[in-house]
């Protein structure tokens, strides 16, 4: 039997960075294992819809880690291996194919998995998802045969893909079920401005819309909606959320709801397993609520948290939600949560490509959208809602002014 110290189960971001960590807390070599399912190393996944989907990064640029690094710092990366039991109690991993690894302590990094349509037609060649390395290869690899798109979904992957392909000359149309772009996150006034910036580059955009099905002999040709329209198409994204994997974690003594529940350490109910990235369900403190985050940041910020804790330095995590995202020229940001919010101020003009939202509650910071803003205000939404400073909604919304804090630590 093959033992570690450390071991990542899982070989997405959070692997990659929690690697780094350990390597910066002093872990020996030998003492810490990554086994994946991926045919590839640890990889960022922004680009994955963005610049490796245009064609503009290459795939060496996405690795967070090059191989060199997990040589030179004798990490064992075991690739292509599917765990087919995992004993939490007894901290034993059981290897497909043979192969057991033992651990002291465990990160669970095992990500989501892509919702996939359930329509007919959805298993026809041609219908793709955007989630893996493998994924955006294929969907690259088909957009640069063909020249009529249409991409399902309303949140940042639907928009990300999108753009991105659009940006490499196919005829697009985004297909979204919600009555507006990202209605979930998004104001009608940004998801209005979002639209707008679309259509004026060529992308036909139809809300309200459901897929019915997709048609084609053995590859796709078009999609079929609820209305009764047929959309031409020889390539189709869906981008209609994820799926935590917990399956492997089921009567393993983890507790699991929506994800792998963690305390405030991201330790699991079992002491020594702690979860991370898309599969752990967190207790948010600045928010007082669960929370499973699917995005960039916090798999990188959990990652590097839970390899200090396994090191030693149990302090809490206590972090600001956060993502970004860049559509065509376009980059934005959006911290904290805008769920409970009871009111909203714009800064700037939703019309333009220059302007910030703010959600507020009771008086204090909640949420906010950045784009195109000066420094101070991406400065101040971060820290404003991480310390709960009293915030002035119409010192928000002056955009003649530039935001600084007041005395007393208002703004």
């Amino acid at each position: 039997m093959t033992s570690f110290k450390y071991v990542v189960l899982g070989g997405g971001m959070v692997a990659g960075y929690a690697a780094r960590e350990f390597v910066e807390r002093g872990v020996s070599r030998g003492e810490l294992a990554i086994v994946s399912t991926d045919d590839a190393l640890p990889y960022e996944r922004p680009p994955l819809s963005k610049g490796f989907l245009k064609g503009s990064e290459t795939e060496e640029s996405v690795f967070i880690n090059d191989a060199a690094f997990y040589s030179a710092n004798g990490i064992e990366v075991r690739l292509k291996t599917p765990v087919e039991r995992a004993d939490l109690i007894n901290r034993k991993l059981y290897l497909r194919g043979g192969g057991e690894w033992r651990f002291d302590k465990l990160l669970i990094a095992t990500g989501s998995r892509a919702r996939t349509l359930q329509v007919p037609g959805a298993e026809l060649d041609g219908v793709l998802y955007l989630r893996t390395l493998d994924d955006s290869r294929r969907i690259r690899d088909r957009a640069a045969a063909g020249s009529r798109a249409v991409v399902i979904g309303a949140g940042f992957i639907g928009m990300e893909a999108a753009s991105s392909l659009a940006q490499r000359g196919l005829e697009v149309t985004l297909v979204l079920a919600e009555e507006r772009m990202w209605q979930r996150l998004f104001t009608p006034e940004i998801s209005a401005f979002f639209r707008g910036y679309y259509e004026a580059r060529g992308v036909k955009v139809l809300v309200n819309t459901q897929v019915s099905g997709l048609n084609g002999r053995d590859r796709v040709e078009s999609v079929s909606t609820a209305k009764g329209e047929r959309l031409p198409a020889g390539l189709v994204v869906a981008g209609i959320g994820v799926t935590p994997e917990t399956a492997l974690f089921e009567n393993t003594g983890a507790a699991i709801d929506n994800g792998v529940l963690v305390n405030q350490f991201l330790e699991t109910s079992v002491p020594g397993v702690y979860a991370a990235g898309d599969v752990a369900n967190y207790r948010d403190t600045l928010f007082n609520r669960q929370r499973r985050v699917e995005h960039w940041d916090n798999a990188v910020a959990q990652g590097q948290h839970a390899a200090r804790v396994m090191t030693g330095l149990r302090e809490p995590f206590e972090h600001v939600p956060y993502f970004f995202s860049d559509v065509f020229d376009l980059s934005y940001e959006f911290w904290g949560d805008s769920s409970a919010a009871d009111r909203i101020v714009t800064r700037g003009s939703p019309t333009g490509a220059s302007f910030s939202v703010w959600w507020l509650l009771d008086g204090h910071l909640a949420a906010a959208f950045v784009m195109a803003r000066p420094e101070e205000e991406r400065e101040l939404a971060q820290e404003c809602i991480r310390t709960r400073e009293p915030v002035s909604a119409d010192a928000l919304a002056d955009a003649s002014r530039p935001l600084e804090r007041a005395h007393g630590g208002s703004v």
